[in-house]
């Protein structure tokens, strides 16, 4: 692996463009970087893998207790909740897609959806909703007030706006329908605004999407997150703030456990750490061409640069044999991490 990537490096300074020769910085990783072709990643650790995917349904359900499941097609997850009238669907991701309507049937056959809670508005997440909707009529969307801003603006016709919202920070909703319970709660802008936890205190299940990966590094630029302190602010936090017992994280095939926010918390202290380290450590403009100096964009370019290189062979030894897909991600994360510290400040 070491000398594949290395060999791409290589290749990188045999590359030209307006007649000049793109170098490696020193002490890079030997994990290759962003725009370079990777014809081999890492192998997925088996802390990542989930359970194993009827190739003929295309979809896994899981039974969390209590009348609470999460189904997944191995990336995207939801969760669906048996009540005595019917199903509380959490979520509608357009690659599980009409799988979910196959999963309503087989958990509850002939049930009518009467309730779609978004989690966020992401279309990635709730891009299915319309369909949904248009095969159980008269449903009820709920959804955080911040949400229902943000799809007022998309007015996207696969988004339906919800019919019931809720507002407030820390602020509790309490969804009850035919004898169930979900506690929906607001902790302030994280992935992204009006992004909710989901309570099931009945089965010990917390939903929060986009924020934990469990066995896995975070998707790429810390999951696109809107807000970064927000999402150090929640997951430092979660722990402490929830019993529970199952964690649906809405990817990666399996589900997680309070161990994996740990676990994901440690990662995100050593990169913030790593990153704010990076920061302290690099001069500005070293190995520059004079000319090239009087550019401002040039000499930001090549510090972040070295910033993010420096990040990146500093967490590569503790955590790539820890989180399926390291290198897929790290050097996105060192990014964004960086400029997190610099624009929001290094507190955590």
């Amino acid at each position: 692996m070491r000398t594949r990537v290395l060999a791409g490096l290589l290749m990188l300074s045999a590359s030209w463009a307006n007649g000049q020769e793109y170098l490696p910085y020193p002490g890079a990783s030997d994990i290759a970087p962003p725009m370079v072709h990777n014809d081999h990643y890492d192998a997925v650790l088996e802390a990542g893998k989930g359970a194993d995917i009827d190739p003929a349904k295309g979809y896994r359900i899981q039974d969390l207790g209590a009348g609470a499941f999460m189904v997944t097609e191995g990336t995207y997850q939801m969760m669906i909740v048996k009540t005595d009238e019917g199903l509380i669907v959490v979520d509608a991701p357009p690659p599980i897609g009409d799988k979910i309507l196959k999963a309503a049937e087989e958990i509850a056959p002939g049930a009518r959806i009467t309730h779609l809670v978004y989690r966020h508005a992401h279309v990635d997440h709730i891009g299915f909703a319309a369909r949904i909707v248009a095969t159980n009529p008269g449903m009820e969307i709920v959804a955080h007030q911040e949400t229902a801003d943000i799809l007022a603006r998309a007015n996207d016709p696969n988004r339906p706006m919800p019919t019931m919202t809720f507002g407030g920070i820390d602020q509790p909703f309490t969804l009850t329908a035919g004898g169930q319970s979900l506690d929906l709660t607001y902790s302030g802008p994280n992935h992204e605004p009006g992004n909710i936890e989901i309570w099931h205190a009945d089965s010990q299940t917390l939903m929060l999407i986009d924020v934990v990966f469990p066995g896995w590094m975070m998707w790429r630029r810390m999951a696109i997150a809107h807000d970064i302190p927000g999402v150090f602010d929640l997951v430092g936090q979660v722990n402490a703030k929830y019993d529970f017992k199952t964690l649906v994280s809405g990817h990666v095939g399996r589900t997680g456990t309070k161990a994996d926010v740990e676990e994901q918390w440690a990662f995100m202290t050593d990169l913030h750490g790593a990153a704010l380290k990076a920061l302290g450590s690099t001069a500005i403009a070293e190995g520059m061409r004079a000319e090239d100096t009087t550019n401002p964009w040039a000499v930001f370019d090549n510090f972040i640069d070295r910033v993010t290189v420096e990040c990146v062979a500093d967490l590569a030894p503790k955590w790539r044999h820890k989180l399926s897909g390291f290198d897929v991600f790290i050097y996105d994360q060192c990014m964004a991490m960086e400029q997190s510290i610099r624009v929001d400040g290094p507190s955590l």
